[in-house]
């Protein structure tokens, strides 16, 4: 067999998104998701479909006893490595390719969309999921500007580049528009009482402090975060593009994170790290206009994140102290106390978007 010198061919790619299996118009979502397994895999389906009705008639399994049975540990795992994926829920699992159109001719709109698979939480299950996959689905456009801003800088071409940035900026602005939705499809108490502890992974959670053991696979537990925005592609790609330097822990965290992602995703952002920094870039051309485009990017990218942290404040901070303070009139069952400062994947989670806000903030650029 000849042998490829994969260093040479990558050199002679363009910086494409498709080399990522990144769609433009739908950017790390996948544009036309299986709705179904074939047939030999229909009893798994079923269960898939029925999730909601098992969990809350205790009729699945009421609790993980430290051990995942190897009936479903072994495919779990192995399917896994074949994506690429740790063996857990993750963001990709969720969000990116949990979608179908109601109507297929219809429009992309969250009346017309439903998640292919659902977890108990009825409405406010439906409607954060299909609100994130819309922030994603708004970011499509930005991605898409990626390698215009990649090609107007190494040309370079000002004037291309200064068009991307903007792209990407509007792009930015759009995110937070449609992240505003969640206030009308989820309901808090739902979403921290019911929805959350599904997103909780074997990682900093008391409940399994060693991990889960999945049978047949390993003797010894092990340890997976669960599933986080952190490990969506999208801020970090953007990160990377404009060069925002986080500090230590929070890096070290989202790193870490990289980990849950699609491989060929994790690629893409390993590309934008492997190009001159485009901030230095900005820096050095001395143009104003330049600059400024650059900087509506950070400030939309750092607003964002201050609407994170007002979004993480309202369902997590204060959903958590309205469950104590009213227990009596919850409908909702309290989940373990370990969730009301911490990120699903393991993150102190105030600290965290703040730091990250922060630092995003201090990469504006003053002339």
């Amino acid at each position: 067999m000849m042998e490829v010198n994969t260093e040479c061919t990558k050199e002679q790619l363009p910086f494409i998104l498709r080399r990522f299996h990144i769609s433009e118009d739908y950017g790390f979502l996948l544009p036309n998701p299986l709705k179904d397994l074939p047939p030999f895999y229909s009893p798994w389906m079923e269960i898939a479909h029925s999730l909601p009705h098992l969990i809350e008639n205790h009729q699945l399994r009421s609790q993980v006893n430290k051990v995942l049975p190897q009936n479903l540990a072994i495919p779990f795992v192995e399917i896994s490595r074949v994506l690429g994926l740790p063996p857990i829920l993750v963001h990709a699992d969720f969000v990116l390719v949990n979608w179908k159109k109601r109507n297929p001719c219809g429009p992309l709109e969250i009346e017309n969309l439903e998640p292919i698979i659902c977890l108990p939480g009825e409405a406010s299950l439906r409607g954060f999921i299909l609100v994130t996959f819309l922030v994603e689905k708004a970011a499509a456009p930005g991605i898409k500007a990626v390698p215009q801003v990649v090609n107007g800088m190494l040309q370079p071409d000002n004037r291309i580049l200064e068009e991307a940035l903007q792209d990407v900026a509007s792009s930015l602005r759009d995110m937070a528009r449609v992240l505003k939705k969640m206030h009308d499809y989820v309901d808090p108490a739902i979403f921290y009482g019911v929805i959350r502890i599904f997103f909780s992974g074997w990682k900093d959670n008391p409940a399994l402090p060693e991990g889960l053991i999945y049978e047949g696979i390993s003797d010894k537990p092990l340890v997976y975060s669960g599933a986080s925005a952190a490990q969506s592609t999208t801020l970090h790609t953007f990160d990377e593009l404009l060069g925002i330097q986080h500090c230590r822990e929070s890096t070290t965290f989202l790193h870490r994170m990289r980990e849950y992602m699609p491989p060929h995703h994790q690629a893409f952002i390993e590309e934008i790290q492997s190009l001159p920094p485009l901030r230095s870039h900005v820096l050095s051309s001395g143009k104003e206009k330049l600059c400024s485009a650059y900087n509506m990017c950070v400030a939309a990218l750092s607003d964002l994140r201050t609407y994170h942290i007002a979004m993480v404040t309202k369902y997590i901070i204060s959903a958590a102290h309205n469950a104590k303070a009213k227990p009596s009139e919850s409908t909702s069952p309290n989940p373990p106390s370990f969730l009301e400062e911490r990120g699903t994947g393991g993150s102190g989670i105030l600290s965290f978007l703040k730091s990250v806000r922060n630092t995003t903030k201090e990469a504006i650029i003053t002339f």
